[in-house]
């Protein structure tokens, strides 16, 4: 995986300057600290930084055509690239390296715009066609590679991450309160807009189509169910087990092709243990993992179904423990890796054992993300699922937000509008989302209110309620899961942004294109039965795992929240961000709403939901504060603000020196 970044001129011809490029390139070095290379041309600027992973000698970007006409940049993986070249080659097609960069120019050739239907694998790309003078900007189809993009002075500039944009000098850190709230309904990043007021993101599936001065947006892909009650059926469940454990071997072996060292992530779950078991059997070797202990720093803890199934594939495993000091020490650094608030703690963890997992020497890391959306993993998608539970829930979902205002959290309605229904949402689904935003109810000010308008988060959810009533009530969660959770938080917070922190690559077996369209044929016994998730997967690992792995439990991974960032001994920038002075100053949140809960949470039982919900209310307050310190004001506390990083000539400042900013603060003790 790299980093790309690059500016096209929608009026005309200009020069793009090649030191503002490389500030954009700079500025997302540990995206690719191996080389950094551009292009540029009068209107058009290209530039890359690149982890080799492939093809380590000769796989420089950008790369052209045999004709130099059309030109790619290019982060991710195309899986099935050796096939493919193989099929360009006999249609007369001239490859110059061994790089999987280097399919896109000729595939584009046969293709076109049809291009990214094409593709296997996980990407964000640009691809420049100089006799059409057209710009195609386009990211994988379920959103593991990011790509921003943004509009200024008649110059269109697009990086893999917002810092690229930023570093160009051309686009302002300017809040959007509505990429804001919607963290705070989804605890998740938006799916297209961001919390910087201006910039945008490519959703998944999609691809910028640039002409003649013209943006156009396209979708070439979205996941897709089977009418109700025409879901595949098989001759036994034999079968169907087999064929997922076939896909999904062949997922995990293409995932395992690299020239730098590999790794997984472990956490002795289902999931993880099944990618473990099958990157052994694929190596014929033991593979090195990696697992994240919590001492007194989450409701559960990993290490020990983590080292029984490290034992019994022969697996070394490298435990990273994890603190609540240590959550607070990582919060800074995540909020800058992430370029917006983070409410899921977990995702400081998951900065640590990227870069655990970086220092001994591996770039590359299979997870096991992915499986829970495919086969129904989590705890919300075992209710029942009838269309009764639908019906009821229309006059249910104003109750339970009343009930869960008033009974559950208890504290002021604050400066909140009048209800508004998100119709065309199952209840399930609405349940989940309000009790995970609620309050914001309180919490934010009245200014906030003001700014936010009539407007609603669920109004940045692309969701096809019309074709989604055809389906089963299960898959119809599933499909909200997978362009709400999976791209917004999985693969940033504790995906991408943890990762490229320290250098390294993400590959996920059940994100498959080949897997995701195959569970998404299953009937849903297949995904839950009774009580048991994902059935059929347990089908699949009775014959790779042991009895007591293949029947765990799901378990989420998850930190402590607010408390991590409230203890009596804590970081005196966490005081600072709270102070009324920097809640007046950002203007988003009540400075008295949040001092009362602050005494409300930590006098409600550890166990219930209000407690639940105002643990991720205070986390999102801290974490939003900081990113407005970080990115948008720079003197709420004493922690650096972000700056581009200083260019010495071509060299740049290592990611290391960046990331190692962030020290362990001073304490106060109150």
């Amino acid at each position: 995986m790299c980093g790309i970044a690059g500016a096209f001129d929608l009026i005309g011809k200009r020069d793009f300057s090649r030191n503002r490029l490389l500030r954009m390139t700079g500025a997302i070095a540990h995206r690719g600290p191996d080389d950094e290379q551009v292009y540029l041309e009068p209107g058009l600027a290209l530039g890359v930084r690149r982890l080799a992973i492939i093809d380590l000698a000769g796989g420089a970007q950008p790369i052209c055509n045999e004709t130099r006409d059309v030109w790619v940049t290019f982060e991710g993986e195309l899986y099935d690239h050796q096939a493919r070249r193989t099929r360009l080659v006999q249609r007369g097609h001239r490859f110059t390296t061994q790089c999987d960069t280097e399919l896109w120019v000729h595939n584009y050739e046969e293709l076109g715009d049809g291009v990214f239907r094409d593709a296997h694998g996980q990407f964000s790309v640009a691809l420049w066609d100089r006799n059409e003078r057209a710009l195609l900007l386009a990211r994988d189809r379920v959103g593991i590679g990011p790509l921003f993009y943004a509009q200024h002075d008649g110059w269109l500039l697009w990086a893999s991450e917002i810092k690229g944009l930023l570093a160009s000098g051309m686009i302002d850190p300017r809040p959007d309160a509505r990429g804001i709230d919607f963290v705070f309904n989804f605890y998740s990043m938006p799916s297209e807009r961001t919390c910087f007021e201006g910039i945008r993101q490519i959703p998944p599936g999609h691809y910028l189509k640039v002409k003649d001065g013209a943006i156009s947006k396209r979708q070439y892909w979205d996941l897709e169910f089977p009418d109700r009650g025409e879901e595949r059926q098989f001759q036994s469940d034999d079968d169907a087990a087999d064929e997922l454990e076939a896909l999904l071997r062949a997922a995990v072996r293409r995932r395992l092709v690299s020239e730098v060292p590999v790794s997984c992530y472990l956490s002795g779950g289902l999931d993880s243990t099944t990618v473990l078991a099958l990157s052994t059997q694929e190596m014929s070797r033991p593979v090195p993992s990696f697992t994240i202990g919590l001492d007194n720093a989450g409701p559960t803890d990993e290490r020990h179904k983590a080292a029984q199934s490290a034992e019994f594939f022969g697996s070394k495993n490298t435990v990273v423990n994890i603190t609540q000091a240590d959550l607070a020490v990582a919060l800074p650094r995540l909020i800058e890796a992430n370029e917006g608030p983070v409410v899921d703690t977990a995702c400081c963890c998951m900065i640590e054992l990227a870069q655990a997992n970086r220092a001994a020497g591996n770039i590359v890391a299979l997870t096991g993300e992915g499986a829970d959306e495919a086969l129904a993993g989590y705890v919300w998608f075992k209710g029942p699922h009838s269309r009764a539970q639908d019906w009821l829930g229309r006059p249910l979902d104003r109750v339970v937000r009343e009930i869960t205002l008033s009974g559950l959290i208890g504290g002021p309605r604050g400066h909140r509008p009048p209800f508004r229904a998100a119709s065309g949402f199952r209840f399930d689904q609405q349940l989940s989302w309000e009790i995970s935003g609620q309050s914001r109810e309180f919490l934010y000010s009245r200014e906030m209110w003001k700014q936010l308008g009539d407007w609603s988060a669920y109004d940045d959810l692309a969701i096809p309620r019309e074709r989604m009533k055809r389906w089963h009530p299960l898959n119809q969660s599933l499909y909200a899961g997978y362009k709400v959770h999976l791209p917004g938080s999985l693969l940033m917070g504790k995906g991408d942004r943890a990762l490229r922190a320290s250098s390294t690559e993400g590959r996920y077996p059940f994100l498959d294109e080949d897997v995701i369209d195959f569970c998404a044929q299953l009937p849903p016994r297949y995904k839950v039965r009774g009580l048991t998730d994902k059935w059929l997967l347990r089908r699949v690992a009775a014959k790779i795992a042991p009895d007591q792995i293949r029947s765990r439990r799901k378990e989420m991974f998850r930190a402590t929240m607010s408390p991590a960032f409230l203890r009596p001994t804590r970081p005196t920038w966490v005081d600072e961000l709270l102070s009324p002075a920097s809640l007046r100053a950002t203007g988003y949140f009540d400075p008295a709403a949040v001092s009362q809960a602050r005494r409300m949470q930590s006098s409600r039982s550890k166990y219930s939901l209000a407690r639940f919900s105002l643990d991720m209310g205070l986390t999102a307050v801290i974490s939003t504060q900081l990113w407005h310190h970080i990115y948008c004001g720079g003197e709420l506390a004493d922690l650096p603000a972000w700056s581009p990083p200083e260019r010495d000539g071509d060299g740049i400042e290592s990611p290391e020196v960046r990331y190692g900013r962030y020290k362990r603060p001073a304490a106060v003790k109150l």
